[in-house]
């Protein structure tokens, strides 16, 4: 395993910037959000990686992990992972830990390599966009591509960092700059493959111990949407915490706890 602190690594031809930490024999891999980085994870890394090492790294086209244009498939976002393992000399089995589309990057690695996952969390996992929904998300989506978020982000914030979250005005700043300086054709990739994402067989096939998390006050994923989500997982536990969609940095305590009281019974 590698010795912790921040590298580039090429993983799947793509560079990925990787910070490891902590100690333990366990291996627990922190997945971010988009528009987020691996900073995503300040307030929580330093309580989870007491008794375990910690992955976390900036998913492809993020922070300062190699930009990209064209098409995206969470298949790649999956094979990214698998390769920045391999290459960081990580244990056979893991655990994962992921928000939104990281959520859904999380519960698909368990999919796909079961034999490499010991556990999975999602807070609020973006699995996909509601049939409904999609015609008027990819026409903002273009809108997004050419503009950025600048015109949007607090009508966007409004629905994922509701003022009744917003008891620290620095840290709520800080997630609004983040996202402003998100880069947008990415941004808009991952919500286009959001679109076409149908994820349906592939939760019917995880294994691992699996717990879901829904925000209370999270206008993006709202619970009843997140518990579905937990439904198609066998034997998932699911909760809903008085939270919002940026757990790890909207309530982080509350997090920790929750993740904690699951993988430590696991001896993870």
């Amino acid at each position: 395993m590698m010795a912790n602190g921040m590298r580039w690594v090429m993983a799947n031809e793509v560079v990925s910037r990787v910070v490891l930490s902590g100690a333990g024999n366990m291996l627990l891999v922190l997945i971010h959000e988009m528009g987020g980085t691996l900073e995503s994870w300040d307030l929580v890394v330093d309580q989870l990686g007491r008794h375990r090492r910690i992955l976390r790294y900036d998913v492809r086209g993020a922070g300062l992990s190699q930009k990209f244009r064209g098409t995206l498939a969470i298949s790649d976002l999956t094979a990214d992972l698998a390769a920045i393992l391999e290459a960081a000399g990580a244990p056979p089995n893991v655990a994962l830990l992921g928000t939104a589309v990281g959520g859904a990057i999380a519960l698909q690695f368990a999919a796909d390599y079961p034999d490499h996952t010991a556990a999975v969390i999602a807070t609020s996992p973006a699995t996909g966009i509601a049939v409904e929904r999609r015609a008027a998300t990819l026409a903002r989506v273009d809108e997004l591509e050419r503009e950025g978020f600048v015109g949007s982000i607090d009508e966007r914030l409004a629905r994922s960092y509701p003022p009744v979250l917003r008891t620290d005005p620095e840290k709520f700043e800080r997630v609004k700059l983040t996202r402003l300086a998100a880069d947008p054709v990415g941004m808009a990739a991952t919500f286009r493959m959001l679109a076409g994402l149908e994820m349906d067989a592939s939760l019917a096939r995880i294994t691992a111990p699996t717990l879901i998390l829904a925000g209370e006050h999270d206008g993006d994923r709202p619970p009843a949407g997140v518990a579905a989500v937990a439904a198609k997982v066998s034997g998932a536990q699911f909760k809903t915490l008085p939270s919002g969609h940026f757990m790890a940095l909207q309530t982080p305590e509350l997090l920790v706890d929750e993740i904690e009281a699951f993988l430590r019974p696991l001896d993870l």
